[in-house]
């Protein structure tokens, strides 16, 4: 397994992206201007993430995916490991909203992330169509928080 900085060409990893964050306008707010790391396994992307500095000491988790045929297989916990170590010397908090879904929530908070507050209405103001987890519709956005 290798995790590598990805510079160039970010948007070769949209279809990885689009499966975390289902509007590609939505991850063109932050695709540039955080960085997007992405894991290898026998030269196959299993996994991407992208992290942005949102204030001194302060960054986020825009973006976590890992490929439909490799969840479950332990490399967003591995990807998540990964930035905690990498951040751990530049960031105080590190924060990541997702949406109200027993799918993501639980695998958070069991990387040891702990809720932090709620922006109402999120899904439905930023996104152009409903978005569905879990067959629940996600309305606010549920940001959690991690202590590096």
């Amino acid at each position: 397994m290798e995790i590598k900085i990805v510079s160039e060409n970010k948007k070769q990893f949209i279809d990885l992206l689009l499966l975390a964050d289902e509007q590609q306008n939505m991850i063109d707010r932050y695709l540039e201007r955080g960085t997007l790391f992405a894991l290898y396994e026998k030269n196959c992307v299993k996994c991407v993430c992208v992290v942005t500095k949102e204030k001194k000491g302060i960054y986020e988790i825009k973006n976590l995916a890992v490929d439909t045929h490799y969840k479950r297989q332990g490399y967003g916990t591995k990807m998540l490991k990964y930035i905690f170590d990498y951040y751990k010397n530049v960031c105080d908090i590190l924060f990541v909203g997702t949406g109200d879904s027993d799918l993501t929530i639980p695998f958070y908070k069991s990387c040891g992330f702990v809720y932090s507050h709620k922006v109402k209405n999120f899904f439905i103001e930023h996104y152009n169509a409903p978005i569905f987890e879990c067959g629940v519709q996600l309305v606010d956005m549920i940001y959690l928080k991690k202590l590096l």
